[in-house]
């Protein structure tokens, strides 16, 4: 009797596996009266994420300077052909602005956006740590926290009025939601594409405390949120928060999302079951 030759496996005849495709990352920067500080923040990008990042948006909100100006002499002087440059046709406001920026990232079908403030206040210097569980599919949100262990806000410039509301408007806020972050109140996020066009954010609010309505559409998703230690600085730029209304606003969207929960109210806004727009490519796979 011939000797029998092994039959290949089911796993063996497999086609050989496709080479994973690198993220697309987009860094949106959100620009208002930032003429002193749009370059220089852009100064700070290290190379290595400079190197994988696909293209920069700045969305300049209609400012009274001409920092949509300075960000084109920018361009043109420093020769860096992956940033554009956009400027809304009126002010749209904070969350306006960022709505314009998710937009236009969902439309390039990038995997990755960044949010990152033109006034120099959060730091370029860390980003690879915000793209870190995005890379590796750990979250579908990561946010900068400048209140985790090890952080220190007051050394870091952070009045001590805006410490105590930080610290005290996140409590109210991880009560309310069931939550345990240590800070709800960075500008400084990492968005999954994805997921980020299975939210209707276009309902959030064009205020400031859009931030907040986004963690909690993200929440009812139940997508993965994890936050990573940032640096605080505070510089010259000028604040156009006004404070109180900001956590008047923030408690109300808390509270009023809590309500949708339990079926008192219906609130659109937190009603994330479409948000009517196609998904995007799935990152990572080949194309």
């Amino acid at each position: 009797m011939g000797r029998v030759e092994p039959v290949a496996s089911v796993e063996d005849r497999q086609a050989p596996a496709q080479p994973v495709r690198p993220m697309r990352i987009g860094v949106l920067v959100v620009a208002y009266n930032a003429i002193q500080t749009l370059g220089a923040t852009l100064d700070r990008f290290p190379a290595g994420v400079m190197d994988k990042i696909e293209e920069i948006f700045v969305f300049d909100d209609h400012s009274t300077d001409r920092t949509y100006e300075a960000a084109l002499e920018y361009k043109r002087r420093r020769g860096l052909g992956k940033l554009r440059i956009f400027r809304n046709e009126r002010n749209r406001r904070y969350g306006g602005n960022q709505k314009q920026g998710y937009r236009y990232a969902l439309e390039r079908g990038f995997d990755v956006v960044v949010l990152l403030h033109g006034d120099g206040q959060y730091a370029p210097e860390v980003m690879q740590g915000l793209l870190d569980p995005l890379e590796r599919d750990e979250a579908e949100m990561v946010m900068g926290s400048r209140m985790m262990p090890g952080g220190n806000p007051l050394k870091g410039g952070m009045p001590s009025y805006k410490f105590v509301g930080n610290k005290v408007l996140s409590m109210v806020e991880n009560w309310v939601l069931g939550t345990r972050f240590f800070e709800f109140h960075s500008g400084y996020r990492a968005y999954s594409c994805r997921a980020l066009a299975q939210v209707p954010f276009e309902r959030c609010t064009d205020e400031w405390h859009f931030d907040t309505q986004i963690i909690i559409q993200f929440l009812a998703r139940r997508f993965r949120i994890v936050e990573r230690p940032i640096p605080t600085y505070y510089g010259s730029e000028i604040c156009y928060v006004n404070g109180l209304a900001y956590a008047v606003h923030c408690a109300e969207s808390v509270l009023r999302y809590r309500l949708h929960r339990w079926g008192w109210i219906r609130e659109p806004l937190f009603d994330v079951t479409d948000s009517g727009r196609p998904l995007p490519a799935q990152a990572g796979t080949a194309q």
